[in-house]
């Protein structure tokens, strides 16, 4: 039979509200009282309800993050997967939980977020991207609820924020490209609007400048899901305009669709790179380089400021930015 709290309550001869007092760590309480109170729970193995002791609080310790529609078959995109990892490992250090929402039926992240933030279940948002003119952190900002943000908002200022050096992970990319020879390199991307699209577009247009190469319009091109089959029209449309010898991807899915096509076409000399580095990335053929950007740090140092933020716990740093680490395959000619 389980054990309640009115148990607990009636073998420590104590009212039920002071067991909940007890249990709230309340200063009111006597360390007399307390004793007895935390004796009975000893004795009779009592496993309080978290969600209910965090409402009788004002404080559920639940996170909330809400999920694009395209992570809605997690399995073709390991990054939200790696990225709640993180997240859920450092939540689940400070006894924290974390509720996933997809923004799905035509719902955008926005609306969706909207909706969580309605239902006081939870204390505080970790987003998963950032677009230009986010309207999520407008949002966020103008009803001072708790977040934190897994990619670099525009505005930086007071707001809590995980990245990678998009920029320079693609400058060393594309550079390294150039000094193995590769000249004209074609750039593949998705959804152009999110921060993270913009700053590796920036990476690569910087290694072809310094490198004395001009930018052609015509060898970038940006979809607007990051999935295998857009990653294969892409290369398709990429082949057909131009004559190139290497090609950048901003996401592994994209990537594994131009490998498909370079495969059907016997395009055994193009030099491929992809990012994200997921498991998936070394069992292609051939095996595909890819930027590693350690997606479960990005989630667990998510996590670490927004419960540090929620703890108002003093602390120096408002952002992180994570390392990110090239693996070369054989993709990468």
């Amino acid at each position: 039979m389980k054990v309640t709290i009115k148990d607990v309550a009636k073998e420590a001869g104590v009212a039920t509200s002071t067991v909940s007092r007890v249990l709230s760590n309340n200063p009111k309480i006597s360390e007399e009282t307390k004793a007895k109170v935390n004796e009975a729970i000893k004795k009779l193995n009592y496993k309080p309800n978290a969600i209910a002791r965090s409402l009788a609080n004002n404080k559920t310790k639940i996170l909330g993050v809400v999920l694009p529609s395209e992570a809605d078959d997690l399995l073709t995109n390991p990054f939200f997967i790696n990225a709640m990892k993180g997240m859920s490992i450092y939540a689940q250090n400070k006894n924290y939980y974390i509720t996933y929402v997809f923004a799905k039926d035509g719902k955008n992240e926005f609306e969706s977020i909207k909706e969580i933030t309605n239902t006081n279940l939870i204390e505080g948002i970790i987003l998963l991207r950032v677009n230009e003119n986010d309207e999520s952190i407008k949002f966020l900002n103008n009803i001072e609820f708790p977040f934190v943000a897994i990619g670099r908002p525009e505005k930086t200022e007071d707001i809590l924020w995980v990245d990678n050096d998009n920029f320079q992970a693609m400058y060393n990319v594309v550079n390294r490209l150039i000094q193995k020879g590769h000249k004209k390199i074609g750039f593949i991307g998705a959804i152009k609007t999110l921060n993270m699209s913009k700053d590796r577009l920036k990476g690569y247009k910087m290694a072809l400048e310094v490198n004395g190469l001009n930018y052609d319009e015509d060898l970038v091109i940006h979809k607007q899901l990051f999935k295998e089959n857009t990653g294969y029209d892409a290369a398709k449309e990429l082949l057909r305009k131009n004559e190139i010898t290497a090609i950048v991807t901003t996401d592994d899915l994209l990537a594994f669709g131009v490998s498909q096509l370079l495969n059907e076409k016997n395009l055994e000399k193009i030099s491929l790179v992809g990012f994200n580095n997921i498991q998936l990335s070394k069992y292609q053929t051939p095996p595909l380089a890819s930027v590693d950007i350690n997606a479960d740090d990005l989630g667990y140092y998510a996590a670490k400021l927004l419960i540090e933020k929620l703890e108002n716990q003093d602390t120096v740093n408002t952002h992180y930015i994570v390392n990110t680490e090239f693996i070369e395959r054989e993709s990468f000619k």
